[in-house]
């Protein structure tokens, strides 16, 4: 007598399982069985002495780069700092410029209603 349909399935799902199950095991023991020594292995930690201690400060250097100090009052004219730039353009003026330009566009000939299946 044959086993039907449905408990044929059964039994192959429960052994495809169970065979995934010793193939994952047997990776896992894999993976770990040369690189796990079981000696005890003592955590050296490093000792910083002077870390704390009381020292003298290091000679102050300049983060700029020159070695002289230099010091001025009074004021700059405005013409040493460059060109003056235009003031911007208000936001406004840009949305209606972009908004002839979009309309004065050349526009499609043909214009397909339905797109696709």
């Amino acid at each position: 007598m044959q086993p039907s349909p449905a408990e044929s399935g059964k039994n192959a799902m429960k052994i495809t399982l169970f065979a995934l199950l010793i193939l994952c095991t047997a990776a896992a023991f894999g993976q770990t069985a040369g690189s796990i020594s079981s000696q005890p292995q003592m955590v050296n930690i490093p000792e910083h002495v002077q870390h704390a201690d009381h020292h003298d400060m290091a000679q102050e250097r300049p983060l700029v780069g020159g070695e002289s100090y230099s010091y001025a009052q009074g004021e700059r004219p405005l013409w040493e700092f460059g060109p003056m730039l235009p003031p911007p353009t208000p936001l406004g003026d840009v949305a209606r410029s972009v908004r002839k330009e979009k309309l004065a566009a050349p526009k499609a000939e043909i214009v397909f209603e339905k797109q696709g299946s």
